[in-house]
């Protein structure tokens, strides 16, 4: 098809995809100069462990982590730290509050070890979790963000002494408040709000899951696998490294996004969220083809929206032909929930002036007719 856009329609950058995010690609100019000093180090050398503890310093400073918490990085992504919270903390129940394709997929890594229960407590797709009391769990979790739909639990729950609660804050941290004090184990990617590449995790766990990751270490029976066995996670994280070799190029684009946004601050990188946020929901309440997904205005995430699609109009044609233009990339809706829908990230390095002129181009092209629903 033929369609003359207007330059003024047109992102400076076309990624808005919720993971892996927009990378600024003026870090590799910097990761060239570094390169010789860095790139090809043993992980256990100066270099790398250097980076390594710039890496914990600042997450302690961005996201207020208590002194006495402790910050680990480790290679497998939030994907392992759902197997390593079951094998590793939970010592006999643990209750996960479910709310989208990834909370499940958390739940389910827990029920598939056969020395542990594990009950799920599902909000429908959409809508965020409401807590219950649960006298029988040792382990709770929560997802600060769920990523498939774009609901937001920034309210966390209260749980019973002597329980910890695990946190989900892939899709979320650094852009989404935490109370940190109330959290005991709180994980995420970078490659998210912090803008750098997939398969490293950081864990941020309080003396309480310190203390009883040695006690389910110790308890007769358990099965503890090398890969996931916090100890060594631990450990390796009080010297500033991972326990298995890390990718430094992840490493070092982590660094640097936490230097800029350290620069702003937090608060400034939250309200700079909400603006964003703002600006994407308004549009989608504004139109006549689009309704944002998420009914609870409270629920909506700051992070990853997600907004419904009129069914006149093919979404699937839609993005198809951005991505085909190169004009913008990652805004299909999430696969699992199957809806007409549009997911747009909105993370830090995204810019409120791109997102602007994406909700311009979108109504431009809709306009158009070329991409009504047969």
């Amino acid at each position: 098809m033929a369609i003359t856009i207007p330059d003024a329609l047109i992102p400076a950058d076309p990624r808005f995809g919720c993971g892996p995010s927009l990378i600024n690609l003026d870090d590799l100019t910097q990761l060239a100069a570094r390169g010789p000093h860095l790139l090809g180090t043993s992980h256990r050398k100066l270099p790398v462990r250097q980076l390594c503890g710039e890496i914990q310093e600042n997450l302690r400073t961005l996201l207020n982590v208590p002194e006495d918490y402790a910050i680990v990085l480790g290679n497998g992504g939030a994907t392992l730290v759902f197997d390593m919270v079951g094998l590793g903390l939970v010592k006999s129940h643990i209750t996960h509050y479910v709310c989208g394709e990834f909370s499940q997929k958390w739940h389910q890594a827990s029920a598939r070890i056969p020395w542990i229960t594990a009950q799920a407590v599902v909000a429908e797709n959409g809508q965020p979790n409401v807590p219950q009391a649960d006298a029988r769990a040792d382990v709770v979790t929560w997802t600060l963000n769920e990523t498939s739909t774009g609901v937001m639990n920034s309210q966390l729950p209260h749980v019973a002494e002597g329980c910890l609660l695990a946190v989900d804050a892939t899709s979320g941290a650094g852009q989404i408040a935490c109370d940190l004090s109330r959290v005991d184990l709180f994980f995420f990617s970078p490659q998210k709000v912090f803008a750098s590449e997939g398969g490293l995790f950081v864990a941020i766990l309080s003396p309480a899951a310190q203390a009883r990751i040695a006690e389910v270490a110790t308890t007769a029976g358990r099965y503890i696998p090398v890969f996931a066995d916090w100890r060594l996670a631990l450990s390796n994280g009080k010297q500033q490294q991972t326990y298995n070799t890390p990718a430094t190029v992840t490493l070092f684009l982590f660094a640097e996004q936490l230097k800029r946004m350290n620069q702003v601050g937090f608060a400034a990188v939250e309200r700079q969220a909400g603006e964003k946020a703002q600006l994407i929901y308004q549009w989608a309440q504004n139109s006549d083809y689009l309704t944002p997904y998420v009914e609870n205005e409270a629920a909506r995430s700051t992070t990853v929206c997600t907004v419904d699609v009129s069914d006149a109009i093919n979404v699937e044609k839609l993005t198809d032909y951005l991505n085909a233009q190169r004009l913008v990339y990652g805004i299909e809706g999430y696969r699992g929930l199957g809806r007409n829908q549009l997911r747009i990230a909105i993370f830090h390095n995204i810019a409120l002036e791109d997102l602007q002129k994406l909700t311009q181009l979108i109504d431009f092209l809709v306009a158009t007719g070329e991409f009504n629903a047969a």
